[in-house]
């Protein structure tokens, strides 16, 4: 249930990864990406809102050049529960035949991440690629593989680095993870 007070969330949860364990995360993301794309020119698409904080930290480190844009597609709308994919802003039609390149701040059950990549199938992208923050390590299959990930968080509602809480705290340099939701 959500709360007026913000403040309530960093009381009832833990710290799953300090700054400097994330930092670490992005910078290997970043070495390995700009090996596997040393050659290569794609669009990187960042889901917004929750992948602007490991954009904004994982675009300075890659030395390949590209093209960035967003895509806006939510399940969520600030609660702690998925619902039907709500398309805010889909790919543009200048990914055609090219190669794409997704940042999401989580990949969770899949659902939304899919749904991009097979837009961007639909709209004749080349191929396409994603890559994760975190990934929530779950007792059930997902629909889909991340291509990259930086870090495994617990089955929990995790925070930080782009992820919000009920719209808050996306701000945050560490992960937490709620103690109960």
């Amino acid at each position: 249930m959500a709360s007026d007070d913000p403040h309530q969330y960093l009381q009832n949860a833990d710290c799953i990864y300090d700054e400097n364990q994330v930092k670490e995360a992005i910078a290997t993301l970043a070495k390995t990406l700009n090996a596997d794309y040393k050659s290569e020119q794609p669009i990187v698409l960042s889901v917004m809102n929750g992948a602007i904080y490991f954009a904004g930290h994982l675009l300075p480190s890659l030395t390949f050049p590209l093209i960035h844009d967003y895509v806006h597609a939510t399940r969520y709308r600030q609660d702690v529960l998925g619902k039907d994919i709500v398309w805010l802003v889909a790919p543009k039609p200048s990914i055609k035949h090219k190669s794409v390149l997704i940042i999401d701040d989580i990949l969770d059950e899949g659902i939304t991440l899919k749904a991009i990549v097979d837009k961007c199938y639909e709209m004749g992208a080349e191929d396409v690629k994603t890559v994760v923050l975190a990934e929530k390590t779950l007792n059930k299959s997902k629909v889909i593989a991340a291509d990259y990930v930086g870090l495994n968080v617990p089955d929990r509602y995790v925070f930080g680095c782009g992820m919000d809480v009920y719209g808050w705290w996306r701000n945050l340099p560490q992960i937490y993870a709620l103690k109960s939701t």
